[in-house]
């Protein structure tokens, strides 16, 4: 079930997943796949985060919790849904509103965060499968020592990389992130019962701060139109 790591990872994960809690992660997911079970998102987009933002690109990690559970959703990046998906998930509407707010960018038309992960943004769940239907259904299965290593990884890469952690189960990850030459940026979860304590926070505007001053190249959070997404590639380092 679980496909092979993106190459760029391989080197950096490789030891975690030859532990016997990932082998057994693995028999799990085989076991309900046996029984009929659905599991989001499909298999070859489980790593689509890794995929997409290699460890040498990640400037920032934001992380979620667990893929949407409604089938045609969820597509391996957290928070991010496909395309043609309507209406836009509550939390993502929230996270738009902010954007509006914090630096003036127009609603998107659609909810795919593609065009962050292309720029270095490690759109990470801390569990990266869930059954259809059933939010959290596949937490405490072995996913999170895994991401924990992604995490890990990530926190010793040498140049400075930014921690978005919206929420008290992102915040729980603080212990792993190294304080230098990291910056986490700790918000309420955008979700709609706690958007009152999010929406004002400032957090991309705050980000940027924290990537301009290690010399690094700020994100575009704005999300381009339909007709105009495709690959973002610019350079790490300012110029």
């Amino acid at each position: 079930m679980i496909p092979p790591l993106p190459p760029a990872w391989e080197p950096l994960l490789a030891s975690e997943t030859r532990k016997p809690s990932f082998a057994a992660l693995d028999r799990f997911l085989d076991d309900a796949l046996a029984r009929g079970e659905q599991i989001l998102p499909q298999p070859h987009e489980i790593f689509r985060a890794l995929e997409l933002t290699p460890p040498e690109r990640v400037r920032v990690v934001l992380l979620g919790q667990d893929p949407y559970p409604t089938p045609g959703h969820a597509h391996g990046l957290c928070f991010s849904v496909r395309p043609e998906v309507r209406p836009i998930p509550g939390s993502l509407r929230n996270i738009y509103k902010e954007l509006g707010t914090d630096l003036g960018l127009p609603r998107p038309d659609h909810g795919c965060l593609e065009s962050w992960a292309h720029q270095g943004v490690l759109l990470l769940n801390t569990v990266l499968t869930v059954p259809a239907g059933n939010a959290g259904g596949h937490r405490g299965k072995g996913w999170e020592s895994f991401t924990d290593a992604v995490i890990h990884a990530v926190g010793h890469l040498p140049h400075r990389v930014v921690f978005l952690l919206w929420g008290n189960d992102a915040r729980r990850k603080l212990p792993l992130i190294p304080a230098e030459p990291h910056r986490v940026v700790a918000t309420a979860h955008p979700s709609p019962l706690s958007a009152r304590h999010f929406l004002g926070c400032r957090c991309f505007s705050e980000v940027n701060r924290h990537l301009t001053e290690a010399g690094l190249a700020p994100i575009d959070w704005s999300v381009p139109a339909l007709s105009g997404t495709g690959p973002v590639q610019p350079a790490l380092f300012r110029n």
